[in-house]
């Protein structure tokens, strides 16, 4: 049940597509994610009228194929599968976009069950819920 959003600066509809097969295959592959669970928005922004902002955080060169990649996705995954994915992530994003490891930026953001709703307005995971 991840959600995922990707922006990328100077990004075409196949750049786009690829980064977010790789981002979904990671998923699959390290944390267990079924393969048809996919919630993505994904995002190019010209660098005028919408850009990226980086710098070189941690000595890291970044460049204009930067990648932000924002995931949410139920608490309860430990440290190893967490760099699992970011490991994995990274190779992906290389190997089906072209995009440089040290360019591909992810944020987990964890939540619960009781917070998510996909749709006619009901949190299906709730206990107790009628589905």
């Amino acid at each position: 049940m991840p959600f995922v959003r990707i922006d990328a600066l100077h990004a075409d509809q196949s750049r786009l597509e690829a980064l977010g097969n790789a981002v979904q295959d990671a998923l699959v592959e390290t944390i267990g994610v079924p393969p048809d669970d996919r919630f993505q928005v994904l995002v190019s922004h010209d660098g005028v009228s919408s850009t990226l902002r980086y710098d070189n955080f941690l000595g890291m060169q970044k460049d204009d194929g930067i990648v932000f990649i924002a995931i949410t996705l139920r608490a309860g995954r430990s440290a190893e599968l967490k760099q699992a994915l970011y490991r994995r992530i990274a190779e992906l994003a290389q190997e089906y976009a072209g995009t440089e490891p040290r360019n591909v930026l992810v944020n987990l953001t964890e939540n619960e069950l009781l917070d998510w709703s996909f749709g006619n307005g009901v949190a299906q995971y709730a206990a107790g819920i009628d589905r």
